[in-house]
């Protein structure tokens, strides 16, 4: 049985500016925020939010929040080697070790599923990059030395990890996680983040605003999680019903929460979860709120 979990701690955590602990406290503090609002955020079609499992049979809403928690070590542990390694290698290295005794943890603590392991990645990139420089913190900023960190080599990572995803890189002759990262995030910086901002623009609640990235990230991501699971029919069909929701108004829209409703019952039947765009999602919602602190 899961163990139910307190998040209210976690919805909200003191501006950067006025933080009473350390910046990893605070940087570690934001991430398991973002996860936990990623996950809170409904409805979300094919993923795990407040109302169901979506396309899972393995996860659940309490497993999620219930993983956040268990990572929020693992990165306090990041952010604090990124703000104490100056040396990229070494950094990098120390990194990809603390994020793969992470994993572990995540697994002993879920009893063996895979909640967040493309978030350890992507989010473990993000707040050691973040800790590099407190004084640089806009989001452009992070995620190019998030970037400069993944493109470093790491000599102590196994040369496969027989994931799901790598092997959808392979099958499928995409770039996935890693490429992603080493890109710098473009799916958040150029895609999720302006999405977010024209909504907020617009006068779309904030539920609303955030579903609207995320269907902009799915719009035009190559997500493995869907490859693995459905193919390229699937990821062609996950795109473009993304496509549809934003053409038609996004989520705030009438017209558009019909088509998000209908998209819904489409993922449920091809049984594939955009997970990639999840964790990108997440991050996106970091960066969005170490921006926000830092502009009060």
């Amino acid at each position: 049985m899961t163990p139910t979990v307190a998040v209210d701690r976690f919805q909200t955590s003191p501006p950067l500016n006025r933080v009473s602990g350390s910046l990893p406290d605070y940087l570690a503090d934001a991430v398991v925020s973002a996860l936990i609002a990623e996950v809170m955020l409904t409805p979300k079609p094919g993923l795990v939010d407040m109302r169901s499992r979506g396309a899972h049979i393995d996860l659940s809403w309490n497993l999620m929040c219930h993983s956040a928690w268990a990572l929020h070590s693992t990165f306090h542990a990041m952010a604090s080697a990124g703000q104490t390694i100056a040396d990229q290698q070494t950094l990098r290295e120390e990194i990809g070790a603390i994020g793969r005794q992470g994993e572990r943890a995540m697994m002993q603590a879920t009893g063996g599923t895979n909640t967040h392991r493309g978030a350890v990645w992507a989010l473990g990139l993000l707040v050691s990059a973040a800790a590099q420089d407190c004084l640089s913190l806009a989001p452009q900023s992070v995620a190019a030395r998030a970037g400069a960190l993944a493109r470093c080599h790491d000599r102590f990572a196994p040369v496969t990890t027989g994931n799901k995803g790598e092997r959808a890189c392979r099958d499928y002759g995409v770039g996935g996680a890693r490429a992603q990262a080493q890109a710098g995030f473009p799916h958040v910086i150029d895609i999720a983040l302006p999405t977010l901002e024209r909504s907020r623009a617009s006068g779309h609640g904030e539920n609303a605003a955030r579903l609207n990235a995320l269907l902009a990230i799915v719009s035009d991501l190559d997500d493995t999680c869907v490859l693995s699971r459905g193919g390229t029919d699937a990821l062609t069909a996950v795109q473009s019903g993304a496509r549809r929701i934003l053409a038609a108004g996004g989520a705030a829209h009438s017209d558009g929460a019909t088509a998000l409703q209908q998209y819904e019952a489409e993922m449920l039947t091809l049984r594939v979860s955009p997970g990639g765009a999840a964790d990108l999602l997440a991050a996106t919602l970091f960066l969005d709120r170490i921006r926000t602190d830092l502009a009060h």
